[in-house]
């Protein structure tokens, strides 16, 4: 398809764009037609497929979108943005630098900062920095419980008031079932969402890669795919026992699938989401002791890669996250039993995504449905849509621009992707946050 190319028909002074000449995907709404759309001051103000059909007014500026893709900005529920505590890593620039160049312009970022975001001033820290990096939309969750101890829920309802779009315990699980039965009540009388890291902690304790025959030949201590299972089946009884709402991040296993899938026919307010490693990576990535393939929960057998492929194509799966964690070189580059869990994922997000729409396992808008308004829905944030009045955080996606992943052209300030050198096609080509272009390729 031909590149999008932008054309001044006025002074702009008005602050409008015209986007021409585009597919315009919105999901929510079932819309895919060939149109166009336009922004005024930050919002979408009109689309449809005969809006400009008689040639754009003088005084707004044209992008001519060359018949890619135009959609609603990426909506990214699980990000790790190591600011405050551990900049070296990741800042919330830089990750907002990396969101933009894939398309992301919403990201939900996870508490296990330093300090834990576990008080209502540093959930106010972080709003303020992301206003102050103007680049993307971030929203903080809350730590479920103070200091990611375990034990002492936070003020819920407090922090929710602030801000927080959720309460969980980041990397580490909720393990103690009475914590876990008083964070779902108190969740279930004021709408709050719990989001859960299902892994039992003593079966997953000093594990480093899936528990099986690799591991076994590898010399390293397993995780077996039963502590992902063992603790969601737990949470789901005590879903019913407090009628909370309650979100299970990165399921890798076909148990954890068949468990949710059960949980939604029961009609139990109970969502999910899982990343690209776990439906375009197995165990054999982790190769000879590949420490950017290890990740929590790991990289599993091809069976459970192919359960979660199924679980996106059914709808049990609510959400494909980046589970952006990133890493430098001096907590990777040693040896795999030692290493830090965790890959980056913002700028990855997209492209690998765009697999299951390229191998027919989801059609497109079903796939865009799974990056925008669904995420958005279970976070409860008005994102994700093609409407008039919604803010204009859009995303020009290039479906078939062949490329290969290059981890040292990536905007993140770590290194740490599983897909390097990885061929992909399909990628965002221009990202727009409140009417503003954030990224363009061209550019």
């Amino acid at each position: 398809m031909a590149a999008p190319t932008k054309a001044q028909s006025g002074n702009g002074a008005d602050n409008r764009v015209a986007y021409v000449n585009a597919r315009l995907i919105d999901p929510a709404s079932g819309l895919d037609v060939k149109g166009a759309l336009l922004t005024e001051e930050g919002a979408i103000a009109d689309l449809g497929p005969r809006l400009f059909s008689g040639g754009v007014p003088e005084g707004i500026e044209v992008v001519d979108c060359g018949g890619l893709v135009l959609a609603p900005g990426l909506v990214d529920m699980r990000v790790q943005l190591r600011e405050p505590g551990q900049e070296h890593k990741e800042s919330l620039a830089s990750a907002s630098a990396a969101a933009a160049a894939g398309g992301v312009t919403t990201m939900a970022c996870l508490p296990n900062t330093n300090p834990v975001l576990d008080e209502i001033s540093l959930i106010e820290f972080v709003q303020r920095r992301a206003r102050e990096a103007g680049v993307v939309n971030v929203h903080p969750y809350a730590a479920a419980t103070k200091g990611l101890n375990g034990k002492d829920l936070t003020e819920m309802g407090l922090l929710a008031a602030a801000g927080a779009v959720g309460f969980t315990d980041a990397t580490k699980a909720v393990s103690d079932s009475v914590v876990m039965r008083r964070a779902l009540s108190y969740g279930s009388a004021f709408g709050l969402l719990i989001v859960q890291h299902p892994e039992d902690p003593r079966l997953a304790e000093d594990g480093a890669m899936n528990e099986g025959e690799l591991s076994t030949r590898l010399g390293l201590v397993g995780i077996p795919a039963a502590a992902e299972a063992i603790l969601i089946e737990r949470d789901l009884r005590l879903v019913v026992l407090t009628g909370g709402r309650y979100h299970a991040a990165h399921i890798s296993t076909a148990a954890a699938v068949d468990a949710i899938r059960r949980a939604k026919s029961q009609g139990l307010n109970v969502t999910c989401d899982t990343a690209p490693p776990y439906f375009a990576l197995n165990e054999l990535a982790v190769g000879d002791y590949r420490t950017f393939a290890k990740v929590s929960p790991p990289l599993r057998a091809e069976e459970d890669r192919r359960a979660i492929v199924e679980g996106l194509k059914d709808g049990t799966i609510d959400a494909i996250a980046s589970d952006h964690s990133p890493h430098d070189q001096d907590s990777k580059r040693l040896p795999f039993a030692q290493a830090e869990f965790g890959v980056i994922g913002l700028e990855t997000l997209l492209p690998v995504s765009l697999e299951l729409y390229h191998n027919g396992h989801v059609s497109l808008p079903a796939l865009i449905a799974l990056l925008t308004h669904r995420p958005a829905g279970v976070l409860s944030l008005p994102a994700g849509r093609l409407k008039a009045g919604a803010a204009a955080d859009l995303v020009l996606i290039d479906t078939d621009a062949p490329w290969r992943i290059d981890a040292t052209a990536l905007r993140s300030k770590s290194k740490n992707t599983p897909f390097d050198e990885r061929p992909v096609q399909g990628r965002a080509v221009r990202t727009v946050v409140s009417g503003r272009t954030v990224f363009d390729i061209a550019a």
